[in-house]
């Protein structure tokens, strides 16, 4: 299976190196796009010289700081137009554990969606505030009952998607 793995940036130059270096490990096969916008720290020029690297290493420019979802969204526009079979959304801070790559590359071969839940037993928040814990859990906890959906983790940024489930959203 053909699959992406796209990860926004902003400032985040520390981590860039390290994390990539962990998805290679538990997923070497995998495609890389790093979607910058502008970061003032270098990031897009660091992620430019890993480019020039590893070939498996792509990365997109942005004109200044767009937010997390557009990023997701110039990423799956992209994974469609170099036909990939599944994309992922995932943290560049390591809020997304790249441990958990094999498990999702696993599941997604028979789902259209694998979601990282923070809220199910083995996930967690463990830098969280507990405010932060209370309006996550209470937010989701709405938005399930008002969507009548089963889904513990309505904000989990931490997702593959099959080729099929994008084409249908974008």
């Amino acid at each position: 299976m053909k699959t992406l793995i796209i990860i926004p940036t902003y400032n985040e130059a520390g981590n860039l190196c390290p994390l990539l270096k962990e998805i290679f490990v538990r997923a070497p096969e995998s495609d890389i796009l790093i979607v910058d916008d502008n970061s003032t720290d270098g990031t897009g020029k660091l992620a430019d010289e890993i480019h020039t690297g590893n070939p498996l290493v792509n990365v997109m420019h942005r004109p200044g700081k767009l937010g997390l979802g557009t990023a997701y969204l110039t990423g799956f526009k992209y994974a469609i137009a170099y036909n990939y079979d599944a994309a992922f959304e995932m943290d560049a801070d390591f809020s997304h554990d790249p441990r958990y790559l094999p498990d999702f590359l696993q599941a997604i071969e028979h789902a259209d969606l694998v979601i990282g839940s923070r809220y199910v037993p083995g996930g967690g928040t463990p830098d969280w505030s507990l405010v932060r814990r209370l309006i996550s859990g209470n937010g989701n906890t709405f938005a399930r009952f008002m969507l009548g959906i089963p889904v513990h983790d309505c904000t989990a940024g931490f997702r593959c998607y099959r080729r099929e489930v994008l084409l249908q959203g974008i």
